[in-house]
């Protein structure tokens, strides 16, 4: 009787389980459309973003933020934008704030869109739940405040991420403001980091950046390293670890620790524990005989490879616009490197059938040719009255040529078809 009793409980509990997962997805987004982001919009979040830095403030003195609803539906989607396909609406009322949200799933045959809906009223601390709406299930305001306290007292007996349960004191919203008091915690930055990347992933960033070392350390007094070079090293050591495990997700640390390398930045930028990590020997890693378009390839291929989000697109675009503004000047050459970077990402993480196809080509030897087109002959350089006098801004037929005639150079190549 005891085992029957068991397996009609398990029997019953998965049911639950598929029903509420049944319920909770559902065909059409309750938010239309992921958010699009003109260079205009990321320049105007990453400023609000930076305006309000809380670790440029004092630690243990109390702050107040307050920003309006439009910029804070602009940051949200922004950093919606940057993790993911999601895109939310924010909108505020005297002592109460609606927030909606879509996010899309891998296709699967239930449904493509997890939709949120939620209400939240003001109190003298953190706010609490008016209504909460997963998809079409619909969660009790006592059933979500009873996980949200759950959560918090959690974090504050977690002696890795208490720092994260106290920060915020208080959130109030009045004629579309939303204000928040915190008190800012220097140990707060650090927890973050090691919750946003999960142990067994940091083992695995490990293994390439201890190759890493291993690689530039060889290389003795040479200044320059080829971007072939460390492809293929890397690529080598994901092949090796994929026998029986994910090669989309080996292929997706090996491109991440190539990212931060050829950008001149430590692991530690995202792993705490890196910074304890042996450092490899400083190259200027070189594609096409150049620097620059290893870091944009790099960039966009992390991203991509990250967040499958066309994201990667825009942040190479704005780069260039602000080059454009006396700087260095619009370039197609690094629109170029970026694109052909978002589809080595995409191919290298998104199946496992063309993750194993990158790994088995770089591992044979291909070259930097078979990456990144030839593209010699597109204009760079490009100031920003001569940009608008000859293709009239981004998005007229004149620079969408451009970019088609990009897109077909990167179709071409040997690793792309």
């Amino acid at each position: 009787m005891r085992i029957r009793f068991l397996l009609i409980l398990i029997i019953v509990v998965l049911l639950a389980l598929l029903s509420v997962i049944y319920l909770s997805v559902e065909k059409q987004p309750l938010v239309t459309g992921i958010a699009q982001f003109t260079p205009a919009h990321i320049d105007r979040a990453k400023h609000i973003l930076s305006r309000n830095d809380p670790r440029k403030m004092k630690a243990g003195v109390l702050r107040t933020i307050t920003i309006s609803q439009e910029d804070l539906d602009l940051v949200v989607n922004y950093l919606a934008n940057s993790y993911g396909k999601s895109s939310s609406n924010i909108d505020l009322q005297q002592g109460m704030a609606r927030v909606r949200a879509t996010v899309e799933l891998p296709p699967n045959p239930i449904g493509r869109y997890l939709n949120i809906d939620a209400k939240f009223r003001e109190t003298k601390a953190l706010p609490r739940f008016e209504y909460l709406r997963i998809g079409k299930l619909p969660v009790p305001a006592f059933i979500a405040d009873g996980l949200l306290q759950f959560g918090i007292k959690q974090l504050q007996a977690s002696e890795d991420y208490g720092a994260a349960a106290d920060v915020i004191k208080n959130v109030s919203t009045n004629n579309e403001m939303l204000r928040i008091v915190f008190e800012w915690n220097e140990a707060l930055p650090n927890q973050l980091k090691a919750l946003l990347v999960p142990p067994k992933e940091q083992e695995r960033l490990k293994a390439y950046h201890e190759r890493l070392v291993e690689l530039t350390g060889k290389l003795g007094s040479k200044r320059k390293l080829r971007f072939n070079e460390l492809m293929r090293a890397l690529f080598e050591l994901a092949k090796q670890r994929t026998n029986g495990g994910d090669p989309a997700a080996e292929n997706r640390a090996a491109i991440i620790v190539m990212a931060f390398y050829v950008n001149g930045k430590g692991l530690g930028a995202i792993i705490p524990a890196a910074m304890q990590w042996p450092k490899p020997t400083s190259r200027n890693v070189t594609l096409g005989g150049r620097s620059d378009f290893s870091q944009h390839f790099t960039i966009s291929a992390a991203l991509a490879s990250t967040a499958g989000s066309p994201l990667s697109d825009v942040i190479g675009l704005y780069k260039e616009i602000k080059d454009s503004h006396g700087g260095s000047g619009f370039s197609f050459n690094d629109i170029a490197a970026d694109r052909a970077g978002t589809r080595f990402g995409e191919l290298a993480t998104t199946s496992e059938s063309g993750a194993q196809k990158v790994q088995q080509q770089l591992t044979a030897g291909l070259r930097e040719s078979d990456i990144m087109p030839e593209v010699k002959d597109l204009p760079e350089y490009v100031q920003e009255s001569e940009f608008k006098r000859r293709y009239g801004g981004i998005g007229s037929p004149a620079y969408i040529k451009m970019t088609n005639e990009i897109e077909r150079r990167i179709a071409a190549l040997p690793l792309y078809r």
